[in-house]
């Protein structure tokens, strides 16, 4: 879908980051109910899931980390603010929503949720949609945020 398509939902994109939030407590609460499978698939989940959690964390804390005094929690960049594609920008255009992604569907797996799994790729549909919304504002702001769009992927490392 084409970011023009989509709307600002405020001024800064205050509802993106509301619409996130309420995304990210269903997440939270559909890991909290009982198992829906055990066994070794149970260990197996969430020995992987654990993984995905730490790698996600660790994505998002380094994006977080590398935008510095840029960082806000809404979409629309700071005034002022400078193109950041160093760090973990140098591997993708939006680690934080990447590493939240890999992080819910860690956390899918480790508490044996199909409910926040499925929530997981919500959320992952949400924040490309996001992105995109967003990555109009940064060109806007930015000159050569296009050849860096470009050159980088979206969210995930190596993968999209």
């Amino acid at each position: 879908m084409d970011g023009r398509r989509l709307p600002d939902l405020g001024s800064r994109g205050e509802g993106w980051f509301l619409l996130q939030l309420v995304l990210f407590a269903a997440i939270a609460a559909s890991g909290i109910g009982g198992a829906a499978w055990g066994g070794a698939a149970r260990t197996a989940g969430e020995a992987i899931g654990a993984i995905l959690i730490g790698c996600g964390g660790l994505l998002s804390v380094r994006g977080v980390l590398d935008l510095r005094e840029n960082l806000t929690p809404f979409p629309k960049p700071l005034p002022g603010a400078s193109l950041v594609d160093c760090g973990a920008y140098s591997l993708v255009r939006h680690p934080i929503y990447g590493g939240l992604v890999l992080g819910a569907a860690g956390w899918g797996l480790f508490r044996a949720s199909p409910l926040a799994l499925l929530l997981s790729i919500s959320l992952a549909v949400f924040f490309d949609l996001k992105s995109r919304r967003e990555e109009l504002w940064l060109a806007e702001q930015f000159a050569d945020y296009d050849s860096y769009r470009r050159r980088t992927r979206r969210m995930l490392p190596w993968v999209y």
